[in-house]
């Protein structure tokens, strides 16, 4: 039974390589990015209407493009790849095309228009700025949701790579624009927010190409001829459930900002930066496998092989705690460093520290269930199952809504992070059960198993922190008065090698699987390398 949930473990640690490792990039120039921001702006008011500005296209694309991309257009682009019919593989294509490129400037058109009446709702002090930045920015979502198509046809080509880079773009172009175009901008804020724009054009148009190199081709038609293509509809009743329960999420995004603008002046900024490093550490590893995983599963799904749909999917359950649960526990020992070796810069003073580092210290006890929600979603989706995640998200946006009203009082940007970490925690609960109601899914088997896996990460986590905790302070104390790279970074550096030396020691000694495995597969790579 080990060495059959090996290989699937093995193929996802394989496929998901160079994926994970461009997406690393990627997080990385985000992360760089939000160091850009706050050194220019700090968690001061113009920060803020940067990031409510940018969230809102933000927040869109998450629901319109992203999300219905994997909900529906996948599985269902797999089964015209399987049917080998490349008449009808193009008229799907370009349906699809026509009906997104049709509803996205509807959407870019009513965003703009709409701004000042949205804006309003945030309690910004820079209402004005905040509106011209939303209108500079809201086009991001037209080229970020044609990005998203192509996305979706090259994953479902097994084809990641593009995919992967294009975000790098974005972050690289918005830094140079930020530093580049400040100059001769009224604030860096609107430099920003031009090379967000520049940078969506390009997530679209660099990915272009490897669609044509696949022999994919498509046209504009209609849009009677799009509404009426049996993909297109399918799509959309695929579609339809999923919009409701990732609007839930969204509007949960949107409503807990809303709080944030209204607990103060950066309470939002520090919130971003929070999530900022939470999703340095889901890109990487949660929404790289989940990416890989989502077309094997449905593939499994439509030939009904339930045997590898198992083991494909309890794999990348035990590779996902192996990753996140040992994060969890350092992030949260050496929070205060990273926060100061990232951002603390020009704008970004103490009490900014002191703003995001409660932030942070709510949102990572929730970083597992999120990035288990990224790998059990795509298990309903494969199966053309939009409703129960559905499900799922409506209760989780009703628990964080309630709980982010009641502990913003107190506790303001803490409490909405924990109260976004418990919601995590009811979706990850929702969706094992309803999970649980398909007969072919071993549910129990992976979830009881998943369980002992967890205990025992904590357990090892929980002992190689313990020497941090009294190393720390000397370590800072050694360094201080040196630069703030070497002042915090050296500290951190050391204290990440002691932590991870004794907790692969411990995974070694106990022999554990998803170690070997990934071992295993690193030296193969070492000695092709050597070749």
């Amino acid at each position: 039974m080990e060495k059959k949930r090996a290989r699937p473990a093995a193929s996802l640690l394989r496929h998901g390589s160079m994926l994970s490792l461009l997406t690393l990039v990627s997080r990385v120039l985000g992360l760089l990015r939000e160091m850009t921001k706050a050194s220019l702006l700090g968690t001061t008011a113009l920060s803020d209407a940067f990031s409510v500005a940018f969230m809102l296209p933000n927040l869109f694309r998450r629901l319109f493009a992203e999300g219905s991309i994997a909900v529906a257009f996948i599985p269902t682009f797999k089964e015209y790849l399987l049917e080998n019919n490349h008449q009808k593989n193009r008229e799907f294509l370009s349906c699809i095309l026509t009906f997104l490129t049709f509803f996205v400037t509807i959407a870019v058109m009513a965003g703009i228009l709409a701004a000042p009446l949205v804006i309003r709702l945030f309690g910004m002090e820079e209402f004005d700025e905040t509106v011209l930045l939303t209108r500079v920015m809201f086009p991001f979502l037209g080229f970020i949701s044609i990005a998203a198509l192509f996305q979706g046809i090259l994953n479902s080509l097994h084809i990641f790579a593009p995919s992967g880079f294009a975000p790098i773009v974005l972050n690289i172009v918005t830094i140079l624009c930020a530093y580049g175009l400040s100059p001769y901008t009224q604030n860096p804020a609107r430099a920003m927010a031009i090379g967000i724009l520049i940078g969506g054009f390009l997530e679209a148009a660099i990915q272009f190409p490897f669609v044509l190199k696949m022999g994919q081709r498509f046209f504009f038609t209609t849009l009677k001829q799009a509404f009426a293509n049996p993909g297109t509809r399918k799509v959309l009743r695929l579609i339809g459930p999923t919009v409701i329960g990732m609007a839930a999420y969204q509007i949960n995004d949107l409503v807990s900002t809303a709080l944030a603008g209204n607990a103060g002046e950066g309470v939002v900024s520090s919130l971003q930066y929070s999530l900022r490093l939470q999703e340095l550490i889901l890109g990487v590893f949660a929404v790289s496998i989940g990416t890989v995983l989502l077309p094997n599963l449905a593939e499994y799904a439509k030939s009904s092989r339930w045997t590898d749909f198992n083991q494909r999917l309890i794999s990348a359950i035990d590779i996902i705690a192996l990753i996140t649960i040992p994060i969890t526990f350092f992030s949260l020992a050496q929070g205060e460093i990273l926060i100061r070796l990232l951002f603390q810069n020009r704008s970004f003073d103490e009490t900014s520290v002191t703003l995001t580092l409660s932030a942070f210290t709510f949102h990572m006890p929730g970083l597992f269930f999120i990035a288990l929600n990224r790998i059990l979603a795509p298990a309903f989706y494969a199966q053309s199952n939009s409703k129960s995640p559905t499900l799922a998200g409506i209760v989780s946006f009703a628990v964080n809504m309630l709980l982010a009203a009641i502990l913003v009082r107190h506790y303001r940007g803490a409490g909405i992070a924990l109260a976004l970490s418990i919601a995590s925690a009811v979706n990850t609960i929702l969706l094992i059960v309803f999970l649980g109601k398909n007969p072919h899914v071993m549910v129990n088997r992976a979830i009881g198993a998943a369980l002992l896996y967890m205990l025992k990460l904590s357990l090892f986590s929980a002992i190689a922190i313990v020497p941090l905790h009294f190393l720390s302070p000397r370590l800072l104390e050694l360094f201080a008065g040196n630069t703030r790279i070497i002042a915090y970074g050296a500290p951190l550096a050391i204290n990440a090698v002691i932590f991870a030396v004794m907790g692969i020691t411990l995974l070694a000694v106990t022999k554990d699987k998803q170690l070997g495995e990934l071992l295993r597969i690193l030296s193969r790579k070492g000695a092709k390398a050597q070749r």
